[in-house]
């Protein structure tokens, strides 16, 4: 059976290029009998680590690769039809931008396993380091870049095709052999055996790309001048037929419409993952157009698997899949001792501080959970994140830590997370087990208007070379495919966002769904528009456009440009001095790929909460002198009367959490007295618990309209502070661990199933068989399973809850003791739902005087002004 391996495959990833998933294209290659496949994006490596993933899974061994668009050496000469040097010839299209996409290209394909990989994120982070952010110019490499970067790497790093769009692909297309031989001579010399020539038939006439004449040319070139040729088909989707998906994406990124009296403009459509029986029959066909024998076709079939088998890198040692890559200790206070005994030394200092030292239960809890981290080898992580946090306080910002990360008694020790995770009985289990062999994810809250200061303390105290902000890939919905389709059709704007605005926000594989079960769609005559379902429904879920994740930061050592590419964004760090900026660098992977990738991701919450009360601090502190801490009991103590007063009151409007009038509503019926009695408010109200009638019965309980009731005496422990009502993630875990016998470890994993309907069985038949072995009756059994699994729709993390609940409290202690420093920094930070006429009235109502502007006193943001002694 012969064989065949694509050299030249574009994804999705690919913006507005690609057809196909990565996903898609190695089923399809395991389908037609392909051991390897190659994907060579345009522009990057962002589909990557989910094509490494695809591939473990179907068995085909991942090559890597990257097409770029390269400039010609200085002082050369471009071929016909290029752009001279690095100048970007810019023609108008519909829209008035401006779009070229005239550089020549050429494909890097990665070998010499990680010096490869490290290649490539060199080079795809040298082109876009030269694009400008928001230029809609295509990234270019300089030839002094790619120069640079080949003489700086590994010899042999990377083994380079140059095709059809390359210069010297461009000459031997206008016929220009002896202007070709000129063009290949640098790339030559830089690249000698390395170097390789790509021959493409796409069956078109004439000599332009994917032509039979082009690639017999190129093919009879390669043979004269001795230089190695492969065979490819320059793949942009998995199947047949899948053409006009091709000439959708080339119209949305060139922004005209498909001519549909070009044949030549439009995709030829022979681009997909051809098997090895066709490609071989296109090898033969153009060794015969180029006068060439049989043994031409067969060497190039050989050359072509000799490439592939060359161009080898691990994922594991590439990429860095399955292995964690922390900043080195010493850049955390661990020069001299190992990360382990650093935590447990901060830890221990902790417990003296904070007054737990005497307290055996607590020293137990600590040393349970630094268990956990060392098992791991989490311990650099947990210093990182330290650091980070203790960077943030000393500028002054208040940063406190959300998620199952405020379960952690280690990050309540190191300073992360503000609550005592024993006395609030929360569990390191929903947060981080022995059994999840995942990287923790413990984000933090901000002030929101100083965030971008604490992404420059990152950069500052770990450098560029580890630290970067994390991609958001924004994909194709129905909405948007609808827009670029009908624009390729050449359909009228209006009538095109006029259908598109009648789609609700779903998914564009779902489009014909929609249309004949949405009664807002059923007057849309779907047949009146033709093909342009198909086409809507190809582009589901392709990347469109990369963005910024909106709070990621990605920390690693020092070899992070080694296993990433790096692009500039629009954002922009602040300088200290306050002149501009400096344009905040982004890996090109996302929020998943890089936890695949074994690199820290810290979520950096910009909350305006945090503004809104560091400006009222602030105001007190400048008014009375009076320096107020919001996180020091001794100020703001936990029981405070005034506090739950006004909270009892509903007088809750700015904050936080509880302004809204349904959680008004459930305030005054919930009554709180206690900071457990928030957290139960804070989780109580949301969807889930709303529709399963949690509230009702929760209320009644709690106030003695009704006695508390539990599925059996065991539970009554993990549920008496919710009066027998299942609220908590936490809950789930001690009511799975107390009825099998497992650990928290297991049951955390069992409730992690209960989200995923096809696996909900396999839990339920562990579950019942383990309880039923433990002597409890089957009516015990089957009803907490029936709660258990019904919890799976609306149960809430209480770590989270907590870490909710402290700067609700803190918000209504400010209001309470401090109304106009309060409404001060609610109307200059405008944290919540209500206007600020609103805010002004509520203000009025509650005593607090509203001075008019003053141009002599008014400032940019609002400020209390002490008028009287009292």
């Amino acid at each position: 059976m012969p064989r065949f391996t694509h050299l030249h495959t574009a994804s999705g990833f690919s913006l507005r290029y690609g057809a196909a998933h990565p996903e898609r294209l190695v089923e399809r290659a395991a389908e037609r009998g392909m051991d390897a496949l190659a994907l060579t994006d345009r522009d990057g490596l962002a589909g990557a680590v989910r094509f490494a993933k695809a591939a473990a899974a179907a068995g085909v061994r991942p090559l890597f690769g990257t097409e770029l668009a390269v400039a010609p050496p200085e002082g050369g000469h471009p071929a016909p039809g290029a752009a001279p040097g690095t100048a970007r010839r810019r023609g108008p299209v519909r829209g008035g931008a401006f779009i070229d996409e005239s550089a020549a290209r050429a494909v890097f394909l990665a070998r010499d396993g990680a010096a490869g990989w490290a290649m490539l994120c060199r080079l795809v982070t040298a082109a876009h380091a030269a694009t400008l952010p928001g230029d809609t110019t295509r990234p270019v490499l300089t030839w002094a870049a790619l120069t640079e970067a080949v003489r700086a790497g590994a010899p042999d790093a990377v083994t380079v095709l140059l095709g059809p769009d390359s210069d010297p692909g461009r000459a031997l297309a206008a016929g220009r052999p002896d202007r070709a031989a000129r063009l290949l001579t640098p790339w030559r010399e830089l690249f000698g055996d390395a170097l390789r020539l790509e021959v493409v038939d796409h069956g078109r006439t004439g000599t332009g790309p994917g032509s039979l004449r082009l690639a017999a040319r190129t093919l009879g070139f390669a043979v004269e001048h001795g230089v190695r040729a492969v065979l490819t088909n320059a793949v942009r989707y998995a199947d047949p037929g899948q053409g006009p998906v091709s000439d959708v994406l080339d119209s949305a990124r060139r922004l005209v419409p498909v001519d549909r009296h070009r044949p030549e403009a439009r995709d030829s459509g022979e681009r997909w993952l051809k098997d090895a029986h066709t490609m071989a029959r296109t090898a033969e066909r153009v060794a015969e157009a180029a006068g060439l024998g049989p043994g031409t076709a067969r060497r190039l079939l050989e050359m072509t698997e000799e490439t592939a088998a060359r161009c080898r890198v691990d994922p594991e040692d590439g990429l860095g899949l399955g292995t964690v890559h922390f900043p080195e200790p010493r850049l955390v206070g661990a020069a001299r001792r190992t990360a382990g005994r650093v935590l447990r030394s901060r830890c221990a200092a902790g417990m003296v501080l904070r007054g737990y030292d005497r307290r055996r239960k607590y020293w137990e809890r600590m040393d349970h959970e630094l268990d956990i981290i060392e098992h791991h080898g989490f311990a650099s992580y947990f210093l990182t994140v330290a650091q980070v946090v203790q960077d943030t306080r000393e500028l002054g910002i208040r940063v406190t830590a959300r998620g199952s990360g405020a379960g952690s008694l280690v990050n309540h020790l190191l300073g992360i997370a503000h609550a005592d995770p024993v006395e609030q009985h929360l569990l390191m289990e929903r947060f981080l087990s022995k059994r999840r062999a995942v990287l923790p994810d413990i984000d933090i809250d901000v002030e929101s208007a100083r965030r971008l200061e604490v992404y420059r303390a990152i950069f500052d105290r770990f450098g560029t070379e580890r630290v970067a902000t994390v991609a958001m890939p924004e994909t194709y919905r129905v909405r948007h495919a609808v827009r670029d389709v009908g624009a390729a059709l050449g359909m009228d704007p209006a009538e095109v966002d006029r259908l598109a605005k009648a789609f609700p926000h779903i998914r564009a594989r779902d489009a014909r769904a929609a249309l004949a079960e949405l009664p807002e769609l059923r007057g849309v005559d779907a047949e009146k528009y033709g093909p342009m379902w198909d086409l809507v429904e190809a582009l589901d879920a392709l990347p469109r456009g990369m963005a910024m994740h909106p709070c990621g930061v990605l920390l690693s050592d020092a070899s992070l440009l080694a296993r990433t590419p790096v692009v500039p964004t629009r954002s922009e760090i602040p300088h200290r001095d306050g002149e501009g900026g400096s344009p905040l660098p982004m890996a090109q992977f996302d929020k998943d790929d890089v936890e695949e990738m074994g690199l820290l991701k810290l979520d950096v919450l910009g909350v305006r909460m945090q503004s809104a009360m560091a400006h009222a601090t602030a105001e007190i502190g400048r008014a009375t002198g009076r320096t107020v801490d919001l996180d020091d009991p001794a100020q703001v103590p936990p029981g405070d009367p005034a506090t739950y007063g006004l909270i009892r009151s509903t007088e809750t409007l700015g904050c936080f959490q509880i302004e809204s009038p349904g959680q008004r509503d459930l305030v005054g019926r919930l009554q709180p007295a206690t900071f457990h009695d928030l957290v139960v408010d804070i989780s109580l109200f949301r969807p889930g618990p709303v529709s399963a009638d949690m509230v009702r019965p929760f209320i009644e309980a709690r106030h003695g309209r009704r006695p508390a009731r539990y599925p059996h005496p065991d539970l009554e422990e993990p549920l008496r502070e919710t009066y027998g009502v299942v609220v908590f993630h936490e809950q789930v875990i001690e009511i799975l661990r107390i009825m099998t016998g497992c650990d928290r470890g297991e049951a955390d994993e069992k409730r992690r199933a209960l989200s995923k309907p096809e696996i909900q069985g396999q839990v339920r038949a562990w579950f019942t068989g383990r309880a039923a072995r433990r002597g409890y009756a089957p009516e015990v059994v089957e009803r907490t399973w029936e709660i258990v699994e019904a919890f799976g729709s609306y149960g809430f993390c209480k770590a989270h809850a907590v870490a909710f609940a402290v700067p609700t409290y803190q918000s209504a202690w400010l209001k309470a003791h401090h109304p106009a420093a309060f409404y001060a920094g609610l109307l200059t930070h405008d944290p919540g739902m209500y206007p600020k006429r609103l805010l002004l009235a509520d203000a009025r109502r509650r005593g607090v005087p509203v001075l008019p502007l003053d141009v002599n006193r008014s400032a940019v943001a609002h400020r209390i002004e002490l008028v009287s002694g009292s």
